[in-house]
C-alpha cells in the first residue's frame, strides 16, 4: 500500500485517532485506525472537481478524511454511510491547517466482533470509566439524608446505562462516550475535599446536587447505544438539559416518596419539601449566570461551590486535552483550546529535592 512500506494493512500497528494525532508529524507514517461514520458530504475543490468529505469518530476523537476524485478508492469511499464502521490505514502525514490526511490509504470494513471491541473502548478508557462510577455509587452509598441517597440510587437504577454512554458536553470538555461519568466522579472527589476544609457545608445535598446537575444530558448530549454519534434531538433543542434535568428529578422524587420508607420520612428535618427545592436550585443555578443558560443564580452556598467545580473540572479538562493535542508553537507554548482564552503555556514540574550528592571517591593508587 505504500511505495516504501511492504507491510499489508492488517500489521500496521493500530491506534486511536486521539493517539494518531499525538504521533502524527511532516513524514508519513504508517499506521491503521478503526472508526465509525459520522458523516459523508459531497464538496467541491476550488476548481469544481467533486471531493468526498468523510468525518470519523472513534470516541476518542475525531477527523475528517477528504477523498478527491483522483484518489483510486474515492467511489468505494463515496458508498460510505453513516454509521458505517471502518478500518482506515494509511500513511499518515500531519497536514497543518488541513489536519490529518491518509495517503495511499486502504479501506475495508470492520467485523461484527471489532465494532463492539471498539464500542467498548481501550483498556485505559474501560478502566477509568469503570472506577469513576464505581467511585460515584460509592459516595452516594455513603450519604447519609435518606431521601438524597434513595433519589440518587434511583436514577442510577433506572438510568444507569445510559448515564455510562453520555458525554458531558458536545464540544470542548469531556465530549466523548462515557465522559459525563468522568465528569461526575471528579466533580463528586473534588466537592468531597471542600466539605473537609468548609465543614459547614452540606455534603449529602453537595454530593447529590453533583450527580444531578447535568443529569438532562442524558438525553441532550447522549450516544446511540451502538454507536459514537450523537444525535440532536428535539428535547435537547427545545428545552435542554438544566430544564429536563430538574423534571426528572421531580419525576423521581415522586416515585421515591410513594416507596413504603417514606412513610417514615414526615417527621425527618429539615422536611422533605426544602430538601427537594434545594437539590432543584442547585441543578437550576449551576451554570452560574443566566446569560450561560441558568434560570437562577446561585443563592446558597453549596450552589456557589456545585458551580465554580463544575467549571474548574471543565476547563483543566480543557487543558489536559490541549497539552496533548495542540500544535506547540514555541517552547513551552500551546495553540489555544476554545473557549479558553488564550493559547495554553505548560504547567512548572513540581519540585523535587535532588538525591543527596555522593561523597567523591578518591582513586588509590594501584
Amino acid at each position: 500500500m505504500s511505495e516504501s512500506h511492504s507491510a499489508s494493512p492488517s500489521e500496521l500497528d493500530l491506534l486511536s485517532v486521539r493517539q494518531l494525532k499525538t504521533v502524527a508529524g511532516p513524514q508519513p507514517q504508517p499506521y491503521r485506525i478503526h472508526a465509525q461514520v459520522e458523516a459523508n458530504v459531497v464538496k467541491e475543490t476550488s476548481q469544481g472537481k467533486p471531493y468526498q468529505e468523510v468525518r470519523l469518530t472513534d470516541g476518542t476523537d475525531g477527523l475528517t478524511w477528504r477523498v478527491f476524485d483522483g484518489s483510486p478508492i474515492f467511489q468505494e469511499a463515496a458508498q460510505l454511510k453513516r454509521p458505517a464502521w471502518i478500518e482506515l490505514a494509511a500513511h499518515w502525514v500531519d497536514a497543518g491547517k488541513f489536519g490529518l490526511e491518509p495517503r495511499t490509504p486502504a479501506l475495508r470494513m470492520l467485523e461484527e466482533e471489532e465494532v463492539q471491541s471498539l464500542l467498548a473502548g481501550d483498556e485505559e478508557s474501560r478502566e477509568r470509566q469503570r472506577l469513576d462510577y464505581e467511585t460515584i455509587t460509592h459516595l452516594v452509598a455513603g450519604v447519609a439524608d435518606p431521601r438524597l441517597r434513595g433519589v440518587a440510587q434511583l436514577f442510577l437504577q433506572q438510568h444507569g446505562d445510559r448515564f455510562k454512554r453520555a458525554a458531558a458536553a458536545r464540544d470542548y470538555h469531556h465530549a466523548r462516550r462515557g465522559g459525563l461519568v468522568e465528569h461526575v466522579a471528579q466533580m463528586m472527589r473534588s466537592a468531597v475535599k471542600v466539605c473537609e476544609a468548609y465543614p459547614d457545608l452540606n455534603r449529602d445535598l453537595l454530593v447529590a446536587g453533583v450527580l444531578f446537575h447535568d443529569c438532562g444530558k442524558l438525553w441532550e448530549n447522549n450516544y446511540a447505544e451502538g454507536g459514537f454519534t450523537m444525535p440532536y434531538t428535539l428535547h435537547g433543542e427545545l428545552i435542554g438539559h438544566i430544564s429536563m434535568g430538574m423534571e426528572l428529578l421531580n419525576k423521581l422524587w415522586r416515585q421515591l416518596l410513594e416507596s413504603d420508607a417514606a412513610a417514615a420520612w414526615s417527621t425527618l428535618e429539615p422536611a422533605s419539601e426544602l430538601v427537594r427545592l434545594h437539590l432543584l436550585h442547585l441543578i437550576g443555578s449551576h451554570h452560574g449566570e443566566m446569560q450561560f443558560g441558568s434560570p437562577v443564580l446561585p443563592k446558597t452556598p453549596e450552589a456557589v461551590v456545585l458551580h465554580y467545580v463544575d467549571n474548574m473540572d471543565a476547563k483543566l479538562e480543557m487543558f489536559r486535552r490541549g497539552y496533548s493535542t495542540s500544535q506547540e508553537l514555541s517552547s513551552g507554548i500551546l495553540e489555544r483550546v476554545r473557549p479558553l482564552p488564550s493559547n495554553l503555556v505548560r504547567p512548572l514540574e513540581p519540585f523535587s529535592p535532588e538525591p543527596p550528592e555522593r561523597e567523591m571517591e578518591i582513586p588509590t593508587a594501584d
